[in-house]
């Protein structure tokens, strides 16, 4: 077991273990660090706690200090000089004629290095840009280019469900999305509808995918023949959420009906994942029929 804290830079940035060196230490604190970037201030998102070895990094540097009023007062100040930075930096890649977006201007807390983080389409060729800014500020500069969800992480604003980011809000690393959650769980496969704001796919389209995956393994598919309390019919619509299937009855009904899954009997077709048996949920009554009872009504 090894003691760690958990410390971020950043409001909603994701955050990192260090070791406390015996220092009581609880959340909201501030203590003074050093990263790949340089000496750093962070907040205490978690106090002191013990975690297995196999949960943490193999190389935890332990924290310098405890942050004082110097320190907050400083990390203050270099916020506001960001500002200042940011400007100073956007109008120079503007005379330049750069095809490059700044995005976001960062002070380490000694003041060593300014980094200024962009998105573009391509390679962009900085090395004058970098020079003049060395010039201005006289100290290190460093331009990272980043993508477009990084981008929108750092600024954050409001989806399409009227909250705030999922990933300026919550999120410290982002999951893999895929055009099949969208087909699994029958959205709409229109662009506009499934992306961000960013242009990527929605990262709330993982949170409930695992759920329709077992819904949709238990449920039959669009297709396939069951048997109703009206008789033997064919899906023509499955809604995993309700565990209602439409069905239309027979060659000669034009009108479809909706019926509880566990009120109809799966029969054939479609491909069916083999159920995990779940006594509690709504779907008990769905079962394979035997091959004997099958063929006879074939028959």
């Amino acid at each position: 077991m090894k003691q760690v804290i958990s410390v971020r830079f950043k409001e909603n940035g994701k955050s990192y273990y260090f070791d406390p060196q015996g220092a009581e230490i609880h959340p909201g604190d501030h203590v003074i660090v050093e990263t790949t970037r340089g000496v750093e201030c962070g907040e205490v998102v978690k106090g002191v706690q013990e975690l297995p070895d196999s949960a943490c990094p193999k190389n935890v540097k332990p924290i310098l200090r405890m942050a004082d009023g110097v320190d907050i007062r400083r990390m203050r100040q270099n916020r506001e000089d960001e500002k200042r930075a940011y400007r100073t930096c956007q109008d120079c890649i503007a005379r330049r004629g750069l095809e490059m977006k700044l995005v976001e201007a960062e002070y380490t807390l000694d003041r060593s290095k300014i980094m200024f983080y962009f998105t573009a389409d391509g390679r962009v060729d900085f090395r004058e840009l970098v020079k003049e800014l060395a010039g201005i500020f006289r100290t290190r500069i460093e331009l990272r280019q980043i993508g477009v969800r990084d981008e929108s992480k750092m600024l954050g604003g409001l989806g399409v469900c009227g909250q705030v980011f999922c990933c300026s809000r919550f999120l410290k690393d982002f999951q893999p999305v895929s055009i099949k959650m969208a087909k699994e769980q029958g959205l709409s496969l229109n662009p506009t509808k499934i992306s961000g704001a960013c242009g990527r796919l929605m990262c709330c389209l993982s949170y409930e995918q695992s759920a329709y995956e077992y819904l949709n393994s238990i449920l039959p598919t669009v297709g396939s023949t069951v048997r109703t309390p009206d008789g033997v019919g064919t899906v023509l619509e499955v809604n995993p959420i309700s565990g209602y299937l439409r069905v239309r009855c027979g060659a000669e009904s034009l009108t479809p009906r909706y019926y509880k899954a566990s009120t109809c009997q799966y029969l054939s077709g479609g491909k069916r994942a083999p159920r995990r048996p779940d006594p509690d949920d709504d779907y008990s009554g769905l079962r394979d029929p035997s091959p004997v009872v099958a063929s006879s009504e074939e028959e």
